[in-house]
Order: C-alpha cells, then structure tokens, then sequence
C-alpha cells in the first residue's frame, strides 16, 4: 500500500494512546507492549518534521512557519527563526535519515523526508530563494549553523553527499563567512565556533583546529564533577549539558582526534562523563513519565535527553541500565510531552511551552524555529527495527523500581 501523508497526519492518534502506554492499577508502573514504541516514535519525529521540511523544501518557509514569541521577545527573531527550525531539526533527524535497509511505509517516509531536506539546505543557501535564510547579521545563526551541520556530520552519506557542488560550495561560504562575522559568548558558544570547523575539516576544507582546541581545552577546564560541566566558569543548573555541551563537544573532539592523536585522552574522558550524565538523566524521569522542568530553554522538550539518546546509539548506554528500561522511560516522557493539548497549532506547528502551549515558560530569544531542538531527543530511530533497543522486552525504569519498592543497588558518583 503506497504510503498516503494526508491519511497518516490525520490517524496520527491522540498520544498518549499513541505511545502505546497504559497506566496500571497496581503501583505506579507503565507497561508497554515491545515492538509498538519504534513505530510510535517514528510517527511523533515524522509530525514534528513535516510541516517545516515540507515547506522549507518548496521554499515556503518563511511564509508558512509562524513565528510565535513570549512576551518581551528579543527584536529579530523573524530574521534568525528559521535557520533555527531547520539546523535544529535536522540535527535530531539525521540518524533515521542516515540509516539504510528500511522497508514498506517506513522507507516510503525516509525517501520522502530524504529528498525535502535535502531541498531545504539549498534553498537555505540561494540568494534567489524565497527561503534564503540569514547566516550572518546577529549572533544567534552561529547557534544554529552549528546544529545544522551536527546533523550533517551525523548523515554524511545523505544529507552531504547528494548535494549538488553549487549547493555545497555556497554552504561552505555561509559557514565561513558567519564564523568570521559572528564572536561567541565566552560560555558554551564556543562549542558553535568549534562545530562549524569541525564540519569543514570533516568535508575536506580547511578548518581552524586552534578554535577546536580552545573550545576542549575550556569545557575541560569547565568541568565540574559528576558528569557535569559548567556553563562557561559558572555552574547552571539546567539541561545545557543535553542541549549542547556535551554531544557538541564529543562531535568536535570526534574530528579532532582524526586530525591529532593526542586528543583522544579528552575524547575518552567525554565519553565517560556522557555516560554518567545519561545515567543520571534516566534516574530524574519519574515513575509517571515527568522531569524536573527546571531552569532555562524547557521549552525545548525532548532535547533534553539528547545525551541518554546519544549513547543508546552509539550503543555505550551505562552498564547500570538497559536497552528496555531506557525505551521505556523515553517513552513515557514522549508521551507526557507530545500529547499535551496545544503542543502544536493547528497547522501542525510546534508552540511554546512544555507541556503543552505555554508561552509564560519560553525566555525572550525562543520562538517558534527554536523548538525544533525537541528532535534530538530522537536519535535512537538510526538503530534498526531489530536492534535490541526496540526488541527488549519494556521494563520498568529507575524512579518506578525504587517508588515500588524495589531493592537495587545504590548510585555513586563519577570519580
């Protein structure tokens, strides 16, 4: 049966039931039936990516995406909410855009999302499109310049290869020019400078290793224990580290080490302070499917489990938890987070808020592009349909053991 978007955009079901989960009476635990959650999530990333790859792709954008602020908005948000949306998204779809061997309506979805992102980053680099975007006037397109190519360095094969040398010539411009015009705040900004050199080095042109360098040096020296990092010299308490901090900076130590040797000590160390962080990300999903909304940017949702959903495809999740605790978990939050009435408009759109339309949560430089970021909460959908993570039997998480009355062993700190 050929794959019909108009039927699967109306069937996609309220989601809760969508997710396949069903509170029981006894306790608090969530069961869930194994092999309904990968179809699930697929659903949910493909609803979320729709409505921006599908206008961006015919040069719509700009017309198309509202562009909803919080009060007290920064000016120009019209004028950088775009290159937001789509560097953004593509970000946390890349891994499902990037793997191969899938079948029937799945691959009907891919090939179809494959070819509009890859129209989307042209039009982002054409003078004489109607979706040209701003890579340059302001601060905020280093931001999302970086997440952009995080999602190209994540689907080399499909989002950098199939480009047409004009389109790719034209991206390398941008990505120099905006990295020569913009100056990063001294804090996690300085992983966006060192993303976008990174991503040269990767397609052969020549990259500034003293920007990368600087930007391990300092979020090394920025550590703060356990598995954090500081925000700049400053310890926030907020989900910076899943956002940004941690994956960027494992990507451009990635490159590093490619380029000298001696940076793999630090890419090690990284690798085992995701691992500790991504344990401790399960643990604050409660036995309801909540997490602490606490500190700046909630508004971008998923996001938040970006590392936990890093390391469950690079398949190195902590030995203290499983592949079927950690799905699980995830979609339990997925489900709290995307069936709340007023998380899209009703032209599918993303809306502020977190659980559900809030604009009072979203801080002055958030609009609509900016949401998109919920994406990479997504990027176990690059592991197939029968690997482990979507095969094992769903077992309960940490919070729902420990609040049942579960013996377990303690947690410890990272040394």
């Amino acid at each position: 049966m050929t794959f019909n978007r108009r039927d699967f955009i109306k069937t996609v079901p309220a989601l809760g039931a969508a997710m396949g989960i069903s509170a029981q009476s006894s306790g608090n635990t969530i069961k869930k039936v194994a092999g309904n959650d990968r179809q699930t999530w697929l659903n949910l990333l493909y609803k979320i990516s729709h409505p921006v790859l599908d206008a961006m792709s015919q040069g719509k954008l700009t017309t198309l995406m509202p562009v909803e602020v919080p009060e007290n908005a920064y000016g120009g948000r019209d004028e950088v909410t775009y290159l937001e949306a789509i560097g953004r998204l593509l970000a946390g779809l890349a891994p499902w855009l990037e793997l191969e061997g899938v079948t029937g309506e799945e691959a009907e979805m891919q090939k179809e999302l494959r070819e509009k992102a890859l129209l989307s980053i042209k039009h982002s680099v054409d003078p004489d499109s109607p979706d040209y975007i701003n890579w340059t006037k302001g601060a905020q397109p280093l931001v999302d310049g970086a997440f952009l190519v995080h999602g190209i360095m994540r689907a080399p094969k499909q989002l950098w290869e199939p480009l047409d040398a004009e389109t790719k010539a034209r991206l390398v411009k941008e990505l120099i020019a905006q990295k020569l015009a913009i100056l990063p705040y001294y804090n996690n900004w300085i992983l966006f400078g060192a993303m976008i050199d990174a991503f040269l080095f990767s397609v052969g042109e020549q990259g500034d290793l003293m920007r990368m360098d600087f930007a391990i040096k300092k979020h090394m020296e920025w550590y703060a224990g356990d598995g954090w990092y500081g925000d700049g010299s400053e310890f926030h308490l907020d989900y910076y580290n899943s956002y940004v901090i941690q994956p960027m900076l494992i990507q451009v130590l990635e490159i590093a080490v490619t380029i000298r040797k001696s940076y793999t000590s630090d890419l090690e160390k990284a690798k085992t302070r995701m691992q500790r962080y991504s344990r401790q990300l399960e643990m604050l999903i409660s036995p309801e499917g909540t997490y602490p909304a606490i500190g700046r940017s909630i508004c971008y949702r998923s996001g938040a489990f970006q590392p936990l959903a890093e390391v469950v495809l690079k398949e190195s999740l902590p030995e203290e938890i499983t592949n079927g605790q950690v799905r699980s978990a995830l979609t339990a939050v997925y489900s709290k987070l995307f069936s709340a009435k007023g998380t899209f408009d009703e032209n599918g759109w993303l809306q502020l808020g977190l659980a559900g339309h809030q604009p009072g949560l979203a801080e002055p430089y958030i609009s609509t592009g900016s949401l998109y970021l919920c994406s990479l909460g997504f990027l176990p959908l690059g592991l197939p349909a029968n690997h482990d993570f979507w095969t094992a039997q769903a077992e309960d998480w940490t919070s729902v053991k420990i609040w049942n009355g579960e013996d377990m062993e303690r947690d410890s700190a990272l040394k």
